[in-house]
């Protein structure tokens, strides 16, 4: 096990550089100069602009650029914003805890009720359940998010008076419940499928018939043999949409204005900040690296048949 996590993480390095050379690349090459930016509609003075590009090495090369972002990086410095100068770890700093918050809630909530949903379909496969649930999840996926989110508002925040239709404390997590279902309620459509799928698969294999066989009580049958079994590729599903649900969040966040990373990510490219950008997404990075190298290993605590040598 020790030797396969340690070439695990000798494979993130190239990964990791690959991921993070090719976002700085395309913020680069993006249209617009974010250093004449800060004359806003006013003509830029040519000199002031040589002097700033020249103090932050923004006159080098692409690749000599990289390699200093990289340097800083691999010492905790993430650069600084040109607008302000304010340190990039310090911007991510403030959004990040809120996107967490936001992530961890939307999953919770996708996991717990998408497999709920999942299960009750795939045991009671072509009954009334299942047809409500495949209804249901298709609608769900049919609808936008941006979709979803005004009708939350308008509904349970206009109309019904229950919440507050827009976050005024993005700490707070009872004005974050509503964003969460709303973030959450695509994945959740989609681990509900797979987890139908996995279990109406698995109710015919031999395991199963074994299981019956000898006797056992219905629930263990069901909750030790058929969803263990099936939890695999829900498993893998779950963990790399860690990472989509942090940085799909722009839309939700905007909705609801939530001050998380989507938020920072937004204002970051209307600025055209591009080392917040590439900061947010380095991050990103890393947590889908880690998150797969954990689903991975989750993957031998389900079944054990697999084991890693």
């Amino acid at each position: 096990m020790g030797r396969y996590v340690a070439r695990r993480l000798l494979q993130m390095i190239p990964v990791f550089l690959g991921t993070t050379l090719i976002i700085f690349l395309m913020v680069n090459v993006l249209p617009g100069d974010p250093v004449a930016a800060l004359w806003g509609d006013h003509p830029p003075d040519p000199a002031q602009m040589a002097q700033i590009k020249q103090e932050r090495g923004l006159d080098l090369p692409l690749w000599h650029q990289y390699l200093n972002y990289l340097g800083g990086l691999l010492q905790g410095d993430f650069g600084s914003t040109i607008a302000g100068d304010r340190p990039v770890l310090g911007e991510m700093a403030d959004a990040f805890p809120v996107s967490i918050r936001l992530a961890l809630m939307a999953f919770v909530f996708e996991m717990v009720v998408g497999i709920t949903l999942g299960v009750m379909a795939g045991v009671k496969r072509g009954k009334l359940i299942d047809t409500g649930v495949t209804v249901f999840t298709l609608l769900v996926i049919s609808i936008p998010v941006f979709v979803l989110g005004l009708l939350g508002q308008q509904v349970l925040g206009t109309q019904l008076g229950w919440i507050t239709p827009t976050v005024r404390d993005s700490m707070n997590l009872g004005q974050l419940l509503l964003p969460a279902l709303v973030l959450g309620s695509l994945s959740l459509a989609y681990v509900a499928r797979l987890t139908r799928t996995s279990i109406a698969e698995n109710l015919r294999a031999d395991f199963m018939r074994t299981a019956v066989a000898k006797g056992l009580p219905r629930r263990r049958v069901v909750s030790v043999h058929l969803l263990r079994n099936s939890l695999i590729p829900v498993v893998t599903y779950l963990g790399t949409d860690i990472g989509a649900l942090m940085a799909g969040a722009v839309v939700t966040e905007g909705i609801f204005n939530v001050q998380g990373v989507g938020n920072l990510l937004f204002q970051a490219l209307a600025r055209r900040e591009g080392t917040v950008i590439v900061g947010c997404v380095t991050v990103f990075v890393l947590i889908y690296l880690v998150a797969n190298l954990l689903v991975d290993l989750l993957y031998a605590v389900l079944d054990p048949r697999i084991r890693y040598a």
